[in-house]
């Protein structure tokens, strides 16, 4: 690549910064020797301690900010092996050029995304990530992010975009809730797999780089209300298909022809027609083995996106049938109305060709070397010189190849992508082509130069242009920082209404045969007055130069403008509309519509079609929140940690580096018009303690004098809180208030968030203070009434058993009365006449005796009263005693009886009552004479004994005695 057209002078007197805001830095003035004398001296100081600057992970650090000193830093840094850098509000990463251990684990992952102040851990590609997924989850405006990943073809910007991808991926899965586990799991996998599947169709081996993106592509990650992956989508553009039929000196085709030619199986082998000595025109330097060779990786990635075998096998044998396309060579026929010859070996390659396709191979023959033309409703057709033979034949290539690649795409997209409704916000990934300077360059690479150019503009746009111009609109005093911007350079080559674009494509639906040096004519007399073209009159092929932003580039007019038309015969299309191939007919389906749709009118363009697809991306990069990383090639040769000075410092200065560190370390990085300012952060104000009591005002309000009364009370409050002094030059530093915005530094703006993050917490602790009191409240609300029922229930129940004891102790009572009148009746029946009855006087009983129910023994000859029950505990002091008793009462009588009679000896104890000899007369009379008894000692033993079933008593008194028992 050429040098850089001018070099960006380098003001002196810069301290942390280029420009200035008031009370932040000192006015640049204009430079005088002495200034140089001082900042010569400024660097060589800080270049002395080399030991320290590998610690710089910042550069706007560095003091002073000149592309020298940040050159060094970058070179330290690189040497200790730390290959990212923050560059004020952009991220800066050299490629190692060979695999780093543990520097995109899962562990590191982790790290990134738990970190509370990311910002503060050392720089590396998940900081910027994580950045922009807390931006969707605070809902910053604009929500939607967007990283851009630029630098020049071999800085590593595909390996970054991949690193990118697999965080999001990650983190998303890991904050999914459980149910749903399962689909973030399915859908990270589909997403991490369109990745070797879009490498392997659309990337190749240049000069520059062994895995170069030969298409742009931007990958939108679409995130749910709870920031959970859902689905993705690819948007691609221009991609290189001439590299199909046409590979530069010394470079590849893409890689997939390479992974089939390595990682095919025998089996497939026969089926795609591919020997292992055969050679194929179109697969240079296949000799050459490289990572990205790798067949089985691909499969994989097909078969966990939905491609079966059976549409991998289509896919393949199209592939196939390219490669043997590409054997195919014409030669003149000695008679030029007749169309052109094939050698033998270009027979059986298209032979091949067409079997593979499944296309019959005479019509493709035909289609190849004979042109159709339109007269009217007739057809006529003509021979092919042999040129225009090779042009269908490449023709015919490419656009398989494209349309192939297109159908990929949508694929890919169908099988990711999510439902419109489901998600909200998105993070897009983009991953364009790098800059391009070879020996030959052609209109591809004025297409990618342009896009770089584009993508340049829209960071000069965002981040050094506008932010000075709101500096000054705002009041702050500003002096602004020189910077290179490429408007100029746009309006060459898109400019209306002239440039280089407007006249290719004015030549391009011209009815003619192109002429190369003609064009160039046109294009000195129409440009001549643009700075940033030039032409070398001296130079044998027909040329132009354009000054980009990251050199100027020397690009050849032959054959651009028949590339711009990229004419596909119709013919070709209705061959291919006929194939057996289920997949070509697919393909090509709708271009036969597309056709009818379009005729008419002015064709599109090959640069049209491009600008417009830009546009539609940079109308994205506009409506997002973008982050910048800056990949940075140390060499030209991908050597691993080789790092070169020249080549560094083209790079730093071709975009900007130096000039953004000025702006991001004397500007403000953060600005938030007033109402969302106070949307967000008013609650500040409300809920904290230095609060005057005053009311705040209305959020909704749009008075121009009360927001930014509120706006600074608010940042009165913040700033007692952190007990900082209100100096007006060092609260400048943190934070300043504009006419319509608050421009903030990343510090001031942590220490809000920390506020508001506290201030949340401690409302949340006091809403959970309350819905656990009134929980509790209403758990011991029910616990008592709970408490209440069980009581009420329990005294129903003991009632109703209570009621049920009394109504059974009534009837037991009632009936035990009945009985006892029954046997009270009885007896009264059974008693002797009155006459026989003589009642004596009773003596009276000791009432502890007629308590207990004992006897009362004499040794007179007097009656023993009988009152109780058991007798046997009186008369157990005697083994042998005769006493003379009298028993009053029925019921008395039969207990005595009854007591009286021992089971033990048998015979040896008597029982004789009066009655017994004399005959009963009544059982309630009076006994004529004693009763003798014999007892013996402890008659206890028996006191709950039966009598005995044969018993001496006879008469009226057995009976009674059975019936009692």
């Amino acid at each position: 690549m050429s040098s850089a057209t001018g070099q960006r002078n380098v003001r002196a007197g810069y301290s942390r910064g280029g420009g200035t805001v008031k009370g932040c830095v000192q006015k640049v003035h204009s430079p005088d020797r002495s200034l140089n004398d001082s900042l010569a001296g400024e660097i060589q100081t800080f270049l002395t301690d080399e030991d320290q600057l590998h610690t710089y992970d910042d550069l706007t650090k560095v003091n002073p900010v000149t592309p020298t000193t940040v050159l060094k830093c970058l070179q330290a840094r690189y040497r200790v092996k730390v290959f990212y850098t923050h560059a004020g509000c952009t991220l800066v990463a050299l490629n190692p050029f060979q695999p780093i251990p543990d520097l995109y684990s899962l562990d590191v992952m982790k790290e990134y995304h738990c970190a509370l102040q990311p910002q503060e851990a050392k720089p590396h590609i998940f900081i910027v990530a994580e950045e922009a997924y807390r931006n969707v989850q605070g809902q910053v405006e604009p929500v939607n992010q967007s990283l851009v990943v630029s630098g020049e073809s071999g800085a590593g910007k595909t390996w970054t975009s991949r690193c990118l991808m697999k965080y999001y991926a990650t983190v998303a899965a890991s904050s999914s809730v459980v149910k749903s586990q399962n689909t973030v799991e399915r859908i990270e996998r589909r997403v991490l797999d369109s990745n070797p599947i879009m490498e392997a169709f659309g990337n190749a081996c240049t000069l520059r780089n062994n895995n170069s993106s030969r298409f742009g592509k931007y990958i939108q990650l679409q995130l749910d209300r709870c920031q959970v992956l859902l689905g993705a989508s690819v948007q691609t553009y221009l991609l290189e298909k001439t590299r199909v039929a046409c590979q530069p000196t010394n470079e590849r085709n893409f890689h997939i022809f390479y992974q089939m030619m390595k990682g095919a199986t025998d089996e497939q082998r026969k089926e795609w027609k591919m020997s292992h000595g055969q050679h194929f025109v179109w697969l240079p330097n296949a000799e050459k083995s490289l990572e990205e060779d790798c067949f089985q990786e691909t499969i994989e990635a097909m078969v966990h996106l939905g491609v079966n075998a059976e549409r991998q096998g289509q896919i393949f044998r199209i592939l196939a049938g390219l490669l043997q396309l590409g054997n195919v060579s014409f030669c003149s026929s000695a008679d030029e109305s007749q169309p052109c010859n094939l050698e033998q070996q270009s027979k059986d390659a298209m032979q091949r060709a067409a079997e593979l396709l499944r296309v019959p191979t005479e019509e493709l023959q035909t289609c190849l070397r004979v042109r159709t033309l339109k007269a009217g409703k007739q057809s006529v057709f003509k021979p092919c010189s042999q040129a225009e033979c090779s042009v269908r034949r490449d023709c015919l290539a490419k656009t398989i190849y494209a349309q192939l690649f297109e159908w990929l795409v949508t694929f890919i997209n169908n099988s990711i992508c999510a439902d419109k409704s489901t998600w909200c916000n998105f993070i897009g990934v983009l991953d364009v082509y790098g800059f391009e300077c070879f020996q030959i360059n052609e209109l591809e690479q004025l297409c990618i130069n342009y896009a770089n150019e584009k993508l340049q503009q829209h960071f000069v746009a965002h981040y050094l242009k506008a932010q000075q111009e709101e500096y000054v609109s705002e009041g702050l005093e500003w002096s602004f920082v020189k910077y290179q911007d490429n408007q100029s350079c746009l309006d060459l080559i898109e400019g209306s209404p002239i440039s280089v674009f407007s006249l290719l494509n004015e030549e391009s639906r011209l009815n003619r045969a192109s002429d190369a040096k003609k064009f160039r004519i046109r294009l000195e007399k129409e440009l001549c007055d643009k700075a940033n073209i030039s032409w070398d009159k001296f130079s044998k092929e027909p040329h132009f130069s354009v000054a980009h932003y990251a050199g100027k580039v020397d690009y050849q007019i032959q054959g651009m403008v028949e590339k711009n038309k990229d004419p596909v015969p119709p013919e070709l299309i209705d061959m291919l509309q006929k194939a057996d191939n289920p997949l070509l007919q697919q393909i090509f389906a709708d271009k036969e519509t597309e056709s009818s749709a379009t005729k008419g009118l002015s064709k599109v363009t090959v640069v049209s079609k491009f600008k417009n697809s830009l546009e539609n991306l940079m109308r994205i990069l506009h409506s997002t929140t973008p982050h910048y990383t800056r990949c940075i090639k140390p060499n030209p040769e991908c050597k691993p940690l080789t790092f070169k000075k020249e080549e560094v410092i083209m790079q730093l200065e071709a975009c900007g580096i130096v000039e953004t560190i000025h702006i991001s370390a004397a500007g403000f990085p953060i600005r938030i018009p007033f109402k969302s300012f106070l949307q967000r952060y008013g609650l500040i104000l409300k809920y904290s303690r230095f609060n005057s009591g005053t009311p705040s005002a209305d959020m909704e309000a749009d008075s121009v004098d009360i927001l930014p009364q509120e706006v600074e009370k608010l940042l009165r409050v913040v700033l007692q809180h952190q007990t900082i002094d209100l100096d007006s030059e060092k609260r400048n530093s943190l934070v300043h208030c504009g006419r319509t915005k608050v421009f903030l530094t990343q510090l001031m703006l942590d220490l809000l968030e920390d506020q508001r993050r506290t201030i949340l917490s401690r409302c949340a602790f006091s809403i959970q203070c309350c819905w656990l009191r009134y929980q509790r409240r209403r758990r011991h609300i029910r616990h008592r009434s709970a408490t209440l029922i069980q009581a009420a229930v329990r005294s129903w129940r003991v009632r109703r058993q209570i009621q049920r004891w009394n109504k059974a102790a009534a009837v037991i009572q009632s009936t035990w009365r009945k009985r006892r009148a029954l046997l009270k009746s009885l007896a009264e029946a059974e008693l002797d006449d009155a006459k026989d009855f003589i009642e004596e006087d009773v003596p009276v009983l000791n009432p502890v005796i007629r308590e207990r129910g004992s006897v009362q023994l004499s040794t007179i000859q007097e009656p023993v009263t009988v009152r109780g029950w058991p007798m046997g505990l009186a008369l157990a002091s005697a083994p042998s005693i005769t006493v003379s008793l009298t028993a009053t009462g029925f019921q008395k009588m039969m207990s005595v009886m009854a007591s009286l009679n021992l089971p033990s000896r048998r015979g040896e104890y008597k029982v004789e009552t009066n009655q017994y000899t004399q005959g009963l007369a009544s059982i309630r009379a009076q006994p004529r004479g004693s009763v003798k008894m014999h007892y013996q000692r402890s008659p206890l033993l028996y006191a709950d004994r039966h009598p005995e079933q044969k018993t001496d008593v006879t008469g009226f008194n057995e009976i009674l005695l059975e019936k009692t028992l």
